[in-house]
């Protein structure tokens, strides 16, 4: 499982019937001390995140299991939304699940 951040959606009128009726967000992958690891990917969401939220997402294979036994082509999906994350090198900042509240993503 990885952590990161929604920082935006995307809409795509030509797509995958397996994407049919599914949410696509971008989301800023992080390391569980909140640093910034690469680039924002694209991501199918499970369970309703929106854009600010902290989210705990799944890659690879593992990311067609929330969708079994329908076949899904995505390499990464979203399957929680995190209310707070504890660990020592985590930067001290209020990590909220409130959509109104600006979770700052660390600087590299």
């Amino acid at each position: 499982m990885n952590l990161g951040k929604v920082v935006g959606k995307v809409w795509a009128t030509q797509k995958c019937p397996g994407l049919y009726g599914k949410r696509l967000l971008f989301i800023q992958p992080l390391s569980f001390g909140g640093h910034v690891l690469g680039d924002p990917i694209v991501s199918l969401d499970t369970v309703g995140a929106g854009t600010g939220d902290m989210v705990i997402y799944v890659s690879s294979m593992e990311a067609t299991i929330p969708f079994k036994p329908e076949l899904v082509p995505t390499d990464a999906t979203i399957v929680g939304i995190t209310d707070r994350v504890d660990h020592e090198a985590m930067i001290p900042k209020p990590w909220s699940r409130s959509r109104d509240h600006e979770a700052v993503i660390p600087k590299p």
